[in-house]
């Protein structure tokens, strides 16, 4: 079975959008909970993945992270939006 990578994008509690790439989805949205993942997610707590994008290499994760770090609020709201609706996605929540 081959490896593959992710780019994911996290809403967090204060409205704020967060993007990185993993090979794990589910344990890296963990280990964000777990505010050990990223100084970033450690001051704006996460609420839920809302995206999330599967590619063959991890050179292919990291260039579609990079693109949309540069993407404006309103496209990446868009593009979260089209991923939720385009396929089957549960994103993962905390859960008190």
């Amino acid at each position: 079975m081959d490896k593959k990578y992710y780019t994911y994008i996290i809403l967090t509690v204060d409205n704020k959008l967060y993007c990185g790439y993993t090979d794990d989805p589910q344990k890296r949205f963990e280990k964000h909970k777990a505010g050990i993942a990223a100084k970033y997610t450690r001051a704006h707590k996460p609420l839920k993945m809302v995206y999330i994008k599967e590619f063959e290499t991890k050179s292919e994760a990291m260039k579609e992270e990079c693109r949309i770090k540069k993407l404006g609020r309103v496209q990446k709201e868009e593009l979260i939006s089209a991923n939720m609706t385009g396929q089957s996605f549960s994103p993962f929540s905390v859960r008190n």
